[in-house]
C-alpha cells in the first residue's frame, strides 16, 4: 500500500483521506516514517527555511481558544502589554537579521485590529523595511481586505492565519470565531497578492480522522508554509492538563502531513523545545524542513543558534 502511495505522490497524484486514516490506525510506524522520508527527499528544498516572530501585543485576547495563554477567559499569568512600537520591532528584526534569519513576523493578540492598531503596525512595517532587508510577515487575527491592502503597501509580503485543527474539531476548541472566518481572511490575502502561512496544533485531542481532515484542509488552502505546533499545555487553560503528546504520535502526525502536503514547508513551531535534539532530528527525517528561531509567544522558543546543526545534519543548507 505505502509503495503505491509513494509512487503516486511522486507522479503528481495524492494520498486519499481513507488511505491516510488507515495508515494512522494500522500503527506500522517505521514503514510510514520511511515513506514520508522518501517523499521529503524527493521534493526536498535546498534550504532549511528559518523565520522569527515578535510578540508585539500580548494578552487580554477576547477569543476563548482553549489552548491559549493569552485568552482573557483564562487565568494563566500571561504577560499583558500593548503594541510594542516600531522601534522595538526594528530592534527585533535587526537581531534576527544578524542571526541570518530572512523573514520576521509581527504577531499580536486579539480577534482583529482597530484602524489605529493597523496604522501602528504599518508604521512598524515601514520602519523594518527601511532599516533591514527582512521579508515581512504578520499574524493579526481576522483582517479585512482594506486592512490587508494597507499592510501590503507598508511592506507586508505574507500573512499568517492558522487553521489550528480540522473544522469539526476546531468547533470544540473555540466558539468565538470560526474556521470559515479564517478561510475568508486567507482568501482575501490571496486576492491582494500576499503569501500565506497557515498550520495548526497537534495534540489537542484530535482523532485520526480529524488529523487527516486538518491535513487536507491545509492542502486545499495551499499555503507557502505550514507551522506545526505541538501542544505545550499551559496551566489555567482548559487544555492545561493534557499530557505531552508521545513521540510516536508526533512522528505519525508529521508523516501524514508530509504525505498529504508533499511540497510545502512544514515548520517547527511551538512545542519544539519540549523535544530533545534526537527527537527533533526524527521529525526532520519524516518531513519538517523549516523552523522558527528565537523567542516565541508564551511557550519556550529556540535560541537563534539552535536547529541549524540539526538542519545541516539532514543535508540542508541554512
Amino acid at each position: 500500500m505505502l509503495k503505491a502511495i509513494v509512487a503516486r505522490i511522486k507522479a503528481g497524484g495524492e494520498i486519499s483521506k481513507a488511505e491516510a486514516v488507515e495508515l494512522l490506525k494500522k500503527g506500522s510506524s517505521s514503514a510510514l516514517y520511511e515513506a514520508a522520508h522518501e517523499i521529503t527527499e524527493y521534493f526536498k528544498k535546498d534550504h532549511f527555511d528559518f523565520c522569527a516572530i515578535i510578540n508585539a501585543r500580548s494578552g487580554k485576547c477576547s477569543e476563548n481558544c482553549k489552548w491559549c495563554a493569552q485568552s482573557a477567559h483564562y487565568a494563566t499569568g500571561c504577560e499583558v502589554y500593548p503594541f510594542v512600537g516600531a522601534e522595538k520591532c526594528v530592534e527585533e528584526a535587526k537581531k534576527a537579521e544578524a542571526n541570518k534569519v530572512g523573514r520576521i513576523a509581527i504577531v499580536t493578540s486579539g480577534r482583529g485590529q482597530t484602524p489605529n492598531q493597523i496604522d501602528e503596525i504599518c508604521e512598524a512595517l515601514k520602519a523594518m523595511k527601511r532599516e533591514t532587508k527582512m521579508s515581512l510577515c504578520a499574524s493579526l487575527g481576522l483582517v479585512t481586505k482594506a486592512q490587508l491592502e494597507k499592510l501590503k503597501a507598508a511592506g507586508l509580503t505574507r500573512i499568517h492565519c492558522n487553521m489550528e485543527s480540522s473544522p469539526a474539531h476546531f468547533k470544540t476548541l473555540c466558539t468565538t470565531h470560526t474556521t470559515e472566518e479564517k478561510l475568508a481572511t486567507i482568501k482575501t490575502a490571496r486576492e491582494v497578492g500576499l503569501e500565506v502561512c497557515s498550520g495548526g496544533i497537534i495534540g489537542m485531542g484530535e482523532s485520526d480522522e480529524e488529523l487527516v481532515e486538518f491535513g487536507f484542509l491545509l492542502k486545499e488552502i495551499g499555503p507557502d508554509s505550514i507551522p506545526v505546533n505541538i501542544l505545550h499545555a499551559i496551566k489555567g487553560t482548559p487544555l492545561g492538563d493534557c499530557p505531552r503528546l508521545s513521540l510516536k504520535r508526533i512522528l505519525d502526525s508529521v508523516s501524514i502531513l508530509r504525505l498529504i502536503n508533499p511540497k510545502t514547508y512544514l515548520r517547527f513551531a511551538g512545542g519544539r523545545r519540549d523535544l530533545t535534539d534526537e527527537e527533533a532530528a526524527k521529525c526532520v527525517y519524516v518531513g519538517i524542513n523549516s523552523g522558527i528561531q528565537g523567542p516565541l509567544l508564551t511557550t519556550p522558543g529556540s535560541d537563534y543558534a539552535d536547529d541549524r546543526q540539526l538542519a545541516k545534519n539532514a543535508g540542508y543548507a541554512v
